[in-house]
């Protein structure tokens, strides 16, 4: 979304929406510098006073982060995926801890409220992640697997979980990385046909004990300090 001249009244919020509108709509990406602080005040026709506290209010939303002598950098896409950074730093577990209460619930609505395209976008997903898994492609992995348990939330058809799943976007994606990136072609014991299944069945009980169960898998991989299996 470009930037537009802002209006007098409220000026500070009108450049944090702007703002946070450029970084939802991807034209700053996580891990983008944003434009300087003299850039942004002339783009949007505000001083330089009110971006720097437009800025100081998103890296404190974990939206943004300013490194000193360097510049601001994009760090999350939403407020909710930003505090989960703040809370959760490196710590794996509790991300996936998360992530299975989430997908869970998930996985139950979606086993009763998928409709034929959505299962077999589905299907398509799993596809994809196996082609990365056998190409030994992180990042192509990263997304595929990433994407499938988005689209599972989302065959559930509830807003406020969907929404909420996706403010976890990049957490997500960062744990489905830490438990894949050693040997990817080597991890193969934890799928998601079982998963894919039970949804197709519209057996909710067996779709959410499969979405609960890799993650169970993978909590006691990073507790016990062994190899991470591929997801």
């Amino acid at each position: 979304m470009p930037l537009a001249t802002t209006r007098r009244a409220g000026l500070v919020d009108q450049v944090i929406e702007q703002l946070k509108g450029a970084i939802a709509g991807g034209e700053w990406p996580v891990g983008h510098r944003i434009p300087t602080e003299s850039v942004l005040a002339t783009t949007l026709g505000v001083g330089r006073n009110t971006v720097r506290e437009a800025v100081r209010a998103l890296a404190h939303g974990g939206l943004l982060e300013v490194r000193q002598g360097n510049g601001t950098y994009v760090r999350a896409t939403s407020e909710v995926s930003g505090a989960l950074r703040r809370l959760c730093g490196t710590e794996l577990r509790e991300v996936l801890q998360v992530r299975r209460s989430l997908e869970m619930e998930g996985a139950r609505l979606a086993a009763t409220a998928h409709t034929p395209e959505e299962l077999a976008e589905l299907g398509a997903l799993l596809d994809e992640r196996e082609r990365a898994q056998r190409e030994n492609s992180l990042e192509d992995f990263v997304r595929a697997d990433a994407g499938f348990h988005l689209k599972v939330v989302q065959c559930g058809h509830n807003t406020l979980l969907t929404e909420l799943y996706r403010g976890l976007t990049e957490v997500v994606a960062a744990s489905v990385a830490t438990t894949s990136h050693d040997h990817l072609d080597e991890r193969t014991e934890i799928g998601h046909h079982g998963l894919l299944a039970a949804i197709a069945d519209r057996d909710p009980d067996r779709a959410a004990a499969e979405a609960g169960g890799f993650l169970d898998q993978l909590l006691l991989r990073e507790e016990s300090g062994s190899p991470r299996p591929s997801r």
